[in-house]
């Protein structure tokens, strides 16, 4: 795996695997669901991606909207391909909903709602409840 990847946790963030891409649980939370979908390769741009993986990019976003679509139930569903400060081809991907919603306890609200997410306003989860987290997420792509 590239160092992206394991910047955002992997193994233990690991929410579901393809060929070419890891669907991860990101630790910090600015809507309830929000992943990391990165790419295995070490390339630093999206055209530089085998073909492969782009044929399979359509897999895992289907599958992940189908998944959050069940977990979260959400409004609109925004992939960040930000790639600044993380270097290897990824995607923020954070379901966008207006108000809250709520998981183990806490309330995970959409500050940015309609507008631009809001990722300074993220719950960070760590330790347990990211895992506890990880294992619900899990849950919807078997």
């Amino acid at each position: 795996m590239n160092e992206t990847i394991e910047k955002f946790g992997w193994p233990a963030t690991l929410v579901h695997e393809f060929d070419h891409w890891v669907v991860l649980a990101r630790p910090a939370q600015p809507t309830l669901g929000s992943l990391v979908l990165a790419a295995k390769s070490a390339a630093t741009a999206f055209g530089d991606l085998p073909i492969e993986a782009h044929t399979e990019l359509k897999a895992a976003t289907s599958a992940i909207e189908r998944a959050l679509g069940e977990a979260v139930g959400y409004a609109r569903l925004n992939y960040l391909m930000l790639m600044m400060v993380d270097p290897n081809v990824h995607f923020h991907v954070i379901p966008r909903y207006e108000g809250a919603r709520e998981w183990n306890g806490r309330a995970f609200v959409d500050a940015g709602w309609p507008k631009v997410p809001e990722l300074g306003q993220a719950v960070a989860l760590e330790g347990d409840e990211l895992g506890r987290l990880v294992a619900w997420l899990k849950g919807y792509f078997a």
